[in-house]
């Protein structure tokens, strides 16, 4: 399917749009998942649901499944506000963000470091990159136990998040998430909020 994934530039927007990277294993979705949780109780930013063409897998990620055919017919109408394709399937964010943004609010969406360029040529200033760092050992030791991938695979899988993690831009909040759940989730929603200074990672070498 060969669709275009330009999009044009917005006005400058009076909410904050964080764009979440990571590696396939690097916990994104539980993380995000853990925000939206609290955001039901204590309020806080909106975690916008993904629409991919990958049925569920009973993992963590509660995405909106589109075929193929229903992911372009989407995008000819014009009702993403980002799209992109990665690993073999296509990714979208719904244009309800951007009222969101207008509305003054805090948006959450699960990107892709690939779109990183467009979505900051489109969302400028707006657009604020957060990367969910994970040590490579334990990386390494979640994508084997997904059981997803060979070991081929997971290497490489493993390059490339070293390589994200040495091309990052410049402002790039960074979190770590190797221990708890509810301790990176805490740190995800106090960086976001302005309370904390996160550095940017050392860079890693791959053995």
């Amino acid at each position: 399917m060969d669709i275009s994934t330009r999009q044009k530039p917005i006005a400058q927007e009076t909410g904050r749009l964080f764009y979440i990277m990571g590696a396939s294993g690097a916990g994104k979705d539980t993380l995000l998942q853990g925000c939206q949780d609290r955001a039901v109780s204590e309020g806080g930013p909106i975690v916008a649901r993904r629409y991919i063409t990958r049925q569920p897998d009973g993992g963590t990620e509660n995405h909106l499944w589109l075929s193929p055919a229903e992911f372009e017919q989407r995008v000819t109408r014009g009702d993403f506000a980002m799209h992109w394709a990665a690993n073999g399937h296509c990714y979208g964010i719904g244009r309800e963000i951007d009222q969101w943004l207008a509305d003054g609010q805090i948006v959450m969406v699960n990107g892709s470091r690939s779109y990183l360029n467009e979505a900051a040529a489109r969302y400028g200033n707006t657009l604020t990159p957060l990367l969910i760092r994970v040590d490579p050992a334990r990386l390494k030791e979640r994508l084997v136990m997904r059981g997803r991938e060979s070991m081929t695979e997971i290497e490489a899988r493993l390059q490339r998040a070293n390589q994200l993690e040495q091309q990052l831009p410049t402002g790039c909040l960074v979190i770590e998430n190797n221990g708890p759940v509810a301790d990176a989730v805490s740190n995800l929603l106090e960086a976001i909020s302005g309370r904390t200074i996160i550095q940017t990672p050392k860079t890693t070498e791959m053995t």
